[in-house]
C-alpha cells in the first residue's frame, strides 16, 4: 500500500544518536539545495515561497511542527531534524534527502547549519513520554471514538469522520491559511500514520497550528497517556484502504449489468463497483496556475448496460463550496467559486498508443468534456458538455443533446457525483461513441471552489483508461466443453485402438 511507505523505517527520534556537525559543510549542502525554498536567510523568503503550501519553514524562529520533545519544550531534539531531512514531509514540496545526501554525516552537517539561524544551542534531550503503548483493538478503537468526538474534542476541526471538514476556519501563528488533516488519507501525515507518531501529535500537538497538545496538563480538553494511545489507534483505524492511490491501478473498470444503470450516487449498486482511485496533481502549465491547491485524489467507478454508461466520481472536500451561502464563507477564502468536476474523452478511439494532449485536446486530437458544478443559492447543480481542441478553442455544446446526465451528493466531507450518458449518439463526428472490450482513455479535472479555483485554476490528472469490459457469455464454456469431448474421445479411440491390436497379438 502507499502508505506503508509512510512507516517504513520509522524510528524514535529522540533514541537516534545525533552526530556533531560541520558548520562549513552544512552551508554548503544548505546555499545549494536548500536556499531554493528557505531563502538565504533561512526565513521562509524566497521566490518559491508564496507557491508552497505549506510555507517553507522558518528556521530563524526555532519552531518545527513535527517533534519528540514534550510539549512543554519549545524546540525539537537534532533528531527530530535529521529525521525531516531524511524522511522528507509527506504532503507538502519538502523533499527526503536520504537517497541525495547518502552520507549520514552531510545531514548532520546540515543539522548544525540550520540550528544556527535560531542560534539553537543545546537540544531539550528529553522526549515525549509514550508510557506503554495499548495495542490496537475494538475496544481501544472504541474508546478512542468516544474520545475524538465527546465535545467535539478533535471532530470539531477534524470532521465527523476525520476527513478534515470540520467548519472552522483555521490559520497559522504567521497568519497562513491551514486546514485540518484528512485523517482518512494516511500518506499525508507529515510525520507519518504509524501509532507511535500519531501519539506524539496528539500529545505536543503541531506548533505554529490550531492543533493543540493533549498532554498539556491545564487544557481543558487534556488526554492521559493510555487515552491518547486509544485516540491514535482510532485515527490509524480510518484508513480508507479501498480508496488508497496504487500505481498499478491504471484502469477504470465498468462492469455490465441487467436493466437500469444506477444514477443516485448513493445507490448500494455502488458498493459493487470496482473503485480505482488516481492523484490529482495542479494545473501548472497554462496561465492561471494554481500551486496552493486543497483536493489531491478522485476515485471512480462505472456501470453499463446495452445503451448507457453510468460513472460514479467521488472525492474528498473539505468543504461544500456553494457560493452565497453563509456556512461556506465562513471558511472559504476570498469570494467562494463553484465545486467542479470535469470528465475528458477523446472523440475517436486511438487506433495506437498516441492521445489527445492532456489538457483540453489538440487540433489532431479533439476531446469531449463533460462537467458537473454544484450551484449557488440562487442555481442549481449544473451538467454540460464541451468540445475542444486546444484551451483557446473550447465550444460549449447543450448537454441534453448529448444525453448527458448528472446526479450529486455531499456529505461528511465527500462529493459523489453520478454522470450518465449514450453508450452511442447521432453525432459520430463529434461525440465518442463508446465499445465494449476497448481500452478508451480517460481524464479528470477537479475545482475546489472554496480553494478559490476556477478556469485553469484546478487539478487534474493526467490520461488513464476506461474498459467497458465485456459480458460473461457462453461461449468459452461451449469452447472448453467441446475441447473436452474432442479430447475424452481421442482416449476412448485409443483405448479401443489398443485393446484390439492387443486382441491381434500386436503392439
Amino acid at each position: 500500500m502507499a502508505f506503508a511507505v509512510l512507516t517504513a523505517g520509522v524510528f524514535t527520534a529522540g533514541s537516534l544518536s545525533a552526530a556533531p556537525g560541520n558548520l562549513e559543510n552544512g552551508e554548503k549542502i544548505y546555499m545549494k539545495r536548500c536556499v531554493w525554498c528557505h531563502g538565504e536567510e533561512g526565513d521562509g523568503d524566497s521566490p518559491a515561497g508564496d507557491l508552497l503550501n505549506p510555507p517553507p519553514r522558518d528556521f530563524t524562529s526555532g519552531m518545527y511542527k513535527i517533534k519528540s520533545s514534550p510539549f512543554e519544550e519549545d524546540f525539537p531534539n537534532d533528531a527530530d531534524i535529521f529525521r525531516m531531512i531524511s524522511d522528507g514531509m509527506p504532503g507538502t514540496d519538502m523533499p527526503g534527502w536520504k537517497d541525495v545526501l547518502k552520507d549520514e554525516q552531510d545531514r548532520w552537517d546540515l543539522v548544525a547549519y540550520l540550528k544556527e539561524f535560531a542560534e539553537l544551542e543545546e537540544e531539550p534531550g528529553k522526549t515525549i513520554d509514550y508510557g506503554t503503548q495499548v495495542a490496537s483493538s475494538e475496544d481501544s478503537i472504541a474508546k478512542g471514538n468516544k474520545l475524538f468526538h465527546d465535545g467535539e474534542r478533535c471532530s470539531e476541526c477534524h470532521g465527523k469522520d476525520g476527513k478534515g471538514d470540520g467548519i472552522k476556519k483555521l490559520k497559522g501563528d504567521n497568519g497562513e491559511r491551514t486546514w485540518p488533516r484528512n485523517l482518512t488519507k494516511p500518506w499525508t501525515f507529515r510525520g507519518s500514520n504509524d501509532p507511535k507518531d500519531i501519539f506524539a501529535r496528539v500529545s505536543t500537538g503541531i506548533p505554529g497550528t490550531q492543533m493543540p497538545a493533549f498532554a498539556n496538563p491545564k487544557s481543558l480538553v487534556k488526554l492521559s497517556i493510555e487515552e491518547r494511545w486509544h485516540v491514535a489507534n482510532y485515527v490509524q483505524s480510518l484508513v480508507k484502504t479501498d480508496r488508497t492511490v496504487r500505481a498499478e491501478n491504471t484502469v477504470i473498470k465498468a462492469n455490465r449489468v441487467e436493466g437500469e444503470v444506477p444514477s443516485d450516487p448513493n445507490d448500494p449498486v455502488w458498493d459493487a463497483a470496482e473503485l480505482t482511485s488516481f492523484m490529482l496533481v495542479p494545473q501548472i502549465f497554462e496561465k492561471d496556475r494554481v500551486f496552493t491547491y486543497s483536493n489531491d485524489t478522485i476515485t471512480l467507478g462505472a456501470f453499463y448496460n446495452e445503451s448507457e454508461l453510468a460513472l460514479l466520481l467521488e472525492w474528498d472536500d473539505r468543504t461544500k463550496s456553494i457560493p452565497g451561502d453563509p456556512n461556506i464563507d465562513k471558511v472559504a477564502d476570498k469570494n467562494p467559486f463553484e465545486d467542479m468536476v470535469t470528465v475528458q474523452l477523446p472523440v475517436k478511439i486511438p487506433e495506437g498508443t498516441q492521445k489527445p494532449y492532456f489538457i483540453n485536446g489538440d487540433t489532431s486530437n479533439p476531446v469531449n468534456l463533460l462537467s458537473w458544478r454544484s450551484g449557488s443559492v440562487k442555481t442549481q447543480e449544473t451538467a454540460f458538455a464541451a468540445n475542444a481542441t486546444g484551451s483557446e478553442n473550447i465550444v460549449q455544446r447543450d448537454a441534453a443533446d448529448i444525453g448527458l446526465t448528472t446526479m450529486s451528493s455531499y456529505k461528511d466531507g465527500t462529493w459523489r457525483v453520478v454522470m450518465k450518458r449514450p453508450l452511442t449518439t447521432s453525432d459520430v463526428e463529434n461525440d465518442l461513441q463508446l465499445e465494449e472490450g476497448r481500452f478508451i482513455p480517460i481524464a479528470f479535472a477537479n475545482w475546489d471552489g472554496s480553494n478559490s479555483e476556477t478556469g485553469s485554476k484546478h487539478t487534474r490528472t493526467s490520461w488513464y483508461w476506461l474498459l467497458l469490459k465485456p459480458a460473461d457469455s457462453a461461449k468459452p464454456y461451449i469452447f472448453a466443453l467441446l475441447v473436452a469431448a474432442i479430447i475424452f474421445g481421442g482416449l476412448i479411440w485409443w483405448a479401443r485402438s489398443a485393446g484390439h491390436r492387443e486382441d491381434n497379438g500386436t503392439a
